[in-house]
């Protein structure tokens, strides 16, 4: 296969999927920065690195996913990680409506990468 027929192929569904929860999850993670940032306080700064963490390595797997990188696998079982991180650093606030948001589309993520990781390793 050419380089210029592999970025031409269409996305597979499952990786299409994928794609789409990162995007999910990455705005979910946006929304709820703003959110840890209006609360303050020591609980919300740990709670922020998580997000923040979930916020970049979301956004990252999707390009990475779309420009069909070498490391995709690899990103897509990290992006998996730091989205478990999250929904739990979310969890610890189960009576914030947006955490439990953000925790959702976090797992969902997760599961799209493990699954996308596995799959093409």
């Amino acid at each position: 296969m050419t380089q210029q027929h592999a970025t031409t192929t269409p996305l597979s569904k499952e990786m299409q999927d994928c794609v789409q929860a990162c995007m999910t999850c990455h705005s979910v993670c946006e929304e709820t920065m703003s959110s840890c940032l209006q609360m303050g306080g020591p609980a919300q700064m740990q709670i922020m690195r998580a997000v923040m963490d979930c916020a970049e390595m979301t956004r990252m797997c999707a390009d990475m996913m779309m420009r069909r990188s070498p490391l995709m696998a690899e990103m897509c079982a990290m992006c998996a990680r730091a989205c478990d991180m999250c929904a739990e650093a979310c969890m610890s606030m189960p009576e914030d409506a947006q955490m439990m948001r953000c925790a959702e589309a976090c797992r969902r993520c997760a599961e799209m990468c493990r699954s996308m990781s596995a799959a093409s390793m």
